[in-house]
């Protein structure tokens, strides 16, 4: 088994002081979750946990779990089941390592597609398969270099991480999750080929290679990735990735999402993410975007080429977008 130093450190803090009955504040760990158990060991009593539920203190999670109720609304869908999922492995301790989509989350994943109602948990001896009160047991070869530790629990390792949860995952939200370990660096196309290799004799595994295949390790977020898988899937001429324009110089002046430089034409992704995710220190959203802007219209000017944006909701009806993009490439559908 492989052992490294944790890839993210938790970062939820519990606000405690006051907050909550003294009896059980201690119970509380530093994600803002407490278990019944700890509680019934130490005080042979719950009604704590009940009056603090009652006055809208804690939340309850999952059976014999509870989170600060101030945590827990401030937490998105995918925070929540991180949340959810670390209560789990508290109560199973070193048995079991988070797996699957459990196990994507922690690594940082993209949640758009995934199926996050239950909890999933590979069994370390071997035993298992089920489904109950929530959780997913699974049972499936352990090799060595498939764990690691991360935050002082067990973790299946990111190649395993990133084949099982493409297992269980649909088409495209399983490309976009592939695509995410090979851009992020946490997992090569060859480690993923090695693995895929190792699963071949598991029933669920069949479709990872097209899936794996269909990943572009250019492709810089869920919504890159989606759009790419637009174009083929409707038949529009294939632009070039993350395509570098430079100064008349030679300098770099930028790079687009998407371009066919045979056309003249540019294609940027506008997702909220991608603003957050390029603001600089102390810029805010508005100064962000038009820096953004600012940019688009250079590369405009040092191409003379034309550009479109393509944002997240056009991707939720693909034939429509597919036609205004062949419309602004001068295609006609076939």
């Amino acid at each position: 088994m492989v052992i490294h130093r944790s890839m993210r450190m938790a970062t939820a803090q519990r606000p405690l002081s006051g907050t909550v009955d003294s009896m059980i504040e201690n119970f509380i760990d530093d994600r803002g979750v407490l278990l019944r158990r700890d509680v019934l060991a130490a005080l042979f009593d719950d009604r704590p946990i009940r009056r603090a539920v009652r006055s809208q203190q804690l939340t309850r999670i999952r059976s014999g779990a509870y989170c600060l109720t101030a945590v827990w609304q401030a937490a998105d869908r995918a925070e929540r089941h991180r949340l959810t999922s670390h209560a789990v492995r508290r109560r199973y301790g070193d048995d079991v390592a988070r797996s699957h989509a459990s196990a994507h989350l922690e690594l940082g994943g993209p949640d758009w597609g995934i199926d996050l109602r239950n909890v999933h948990l590979t069994n370390l001896t071997g035993i298992g398969e089920r489904t109950q009160s929530g959780i997913v047991h699974h049972r499936g070869v352990t090799r060595v270099g498939d764990v690691t530790r991360h935050d002082g629990s067990w973790l299946t390792a990111p190649v395993r991480t990133a084949l099982d949860t493409a297992t269980l995952a649909p088409r495209d939200p399983a490309v976009c999750v592939l695509n995410y370990y090979q851009q992020r660096g946490l997992a090569s196309r060859a480690e993923l080929e090695h693995g895929i290799e190792q699963m071949k004799e598991w029933p669920a595994s069949l479709g990872l290679r097209l899936k794996l295949r269909l990943s572009s390790e250019s492709c810089e977020s869920v919504g890159e990735q989606r759009t790419e898988l637009m174009c083929r899937d409707q038949r529009i001429p294939m632009p070039i990735p993350q395509y570098e324009i430079s100064h008349p110089s030679g300098r770099l002046a930028g790079r687009v999402d998407f371009a066919w430089p045979w056309l003249g034409k540019m294609m940027e992704f506008d997702g909220d993410a991608k603003y957050l995710s390029l603001r600089r220190p102390g810029e805010t959203i508005e100064q962000c975007v038009m820096r953004e802007k600012a940019r688009e219209d250079l590369l405009r000017r040092l191409t003379g080429w034309q550009l479109i944006r393509v944002i997240w909701a056009d991707l939720d009806r693909p034939g429509v977008t597919a036609a205004m993009i062949r419309d602004f490439l001068g295609y006609r559908a076939a």
